[in-house]
């Protein structure tokens, strides 16, 4: 017998402003826990498909005054918007979840808003496509939502934020603005305008070289997809962090181009050097990116299958795994180009890999090296 889910902490009504991919995967989130969450936005196309998809519905003049509002608008606004919703609603708690903090916050102390019932606060969730149409009510399952507090928030507002993150699945870290600015840098907005300017050099890529595209270039340009002119705003709200950032990456570049300028004109020793030590740190830097359970991906070792495009091949693969006994720590597919079979990467915990990689030979699979 399956247990029944605990009552949310969230009391409604919740009133959602910007029913873009962040708003409408709240609001449904909400909405299954039975929360009552009524809705705003400026497009109406955009509002009617939150409400077909059950995030809520319109906000009309006969509802009862929110208790939390939760602004989800984009970032060159939503100072502005979260301080008419502190105006509009005196007793409310209100926060926001754009993915910049302290230029809101600015805005807010220069608008003269109530920052006792403000909490800033931004889910580190998201997707390639936005819109309320891709909106999903796990979407925050298991992610990190940072709770970052005016520095005059009340212990009220605080718990009904945290108590929202925590009812759609998130993990909570706190952070001040200016600290979660700079995280975010590094973390999110760097990655974003690196892969956008790896993707740009394949437009004027000579004939036949996307044809060798391997699972790397994939890697690294898989969020390259993402909506330009959201991320336009976002990158220019954080901007002094953003190009901080970016200045140490062309330190980086400028390092690596000495050194394969050394091995141009035939210093060898120079340039080895250096791109060794180019390679060295991002090795320790990738050392760094937590894995499942908060430990390191080092921690890890990685059987990789030959796997046929065929249905239910990827599921017979799971199903051997699971007959060995080995708890599945992560997977990667990599697809060959124009062939009808895929890589397939299991990763194990440590000391895993050669039992499973002799289970899964032994049930007729192809192991590669």
């Amino acid at each position: 017998m399956n247990p029944q889910p605990l009552p949310a902490a969230t009391q409604g009504p919740v009133h959602i402003v910007g029913t873009g991919l962040l708003g409408t995967s709240i609001g449904v989130a909400l909405r299954r826990l039975g929360v009552e969450v009524t809705l705003e936005d400026s497009s109406p196309l955009a509002l009617a498909v939150a409400v077909e998809l059950s995030a809520g519905r319109p906000r009309t003049p006969d509802d009862a005054a929110p208790r939390l509002v939760v602004v989800a608008v984009p970032p060159e606004v939503t100072g502005q918007v979260v301080a008419q919703q502190l105006a509009e609603y005196p007793a409310a708690s209100v926060t926001d979840v754009a993915s910049v903090k302290a230029a809101v916050l600015d805005d807010l102390r220069k608008a003269g808003a109530d920052l006792t019932r403000y909490v800033g606060s931004h889910p580190m969730a998201g997707r390639e496509r936005g819109g309320p149409a891709a909106a999903m009510a796990d979407l925050f399952v298991g992610r990190p939502w940072v709770i970052a507090d005016s520095g005059q928030s009340s212990r009220t507002a605080v718990r009904t934020v945290r108590d929202l993150a925590i009812d759609v699945g998130a993990t909570l870290v706190s952070m001040d603005p200016e600290r979660h600015d700079a995280a975010v840098a590094v973390v999110s907005h760097l990655p974003q305008l690196v892969a956008s300017l790896v993707a740009a050099r394949l437009v004027e890529a000579p004939g036949g070289a996307v044809e060798l595209a391997g699972q790397g270039l994939r890697d690294v340009t898989r969020i390259a997809g993402s909506d330009a002119m959201l991320w336009a705003a976002i990158l220019a709200a954080n901007a002094p962090q953003v190009a901080s950032e970016l200045r140490s990456i062309r330190d980086g570049l400028d390092d690596t181009l000495g050194a394969l300028d050394a091995a141009a004109s035939g210093n060898f020793g120079k340039a080895i050097t250096g791109l060794h030590d180019v390679i060295v740190r991002g090795n320790a830097g990738v050392e760094r990116i937590p894995g499942k359970h908060g430990g390191a991906r080092t921690d890890w070792d990685v059987v990789t299958v030959l796997v046929t495009d065929s249905p239910g091949e990827l599921g017979r693969l799971f199903t051997e795994v699971g007959r060995a006994g080995v708890n599945l720590e992560d997977v990667e597919i990599e697809h060959a180009g124009g062939k009808p079979v895929g890589l397939t990467s299991i990763s194990v915990l440590r000391g895993s890999g050669p039992r499973l990689a002799s289970a899964l030979a032994r049930a007729g699979w192809r192991i590669l090296a």
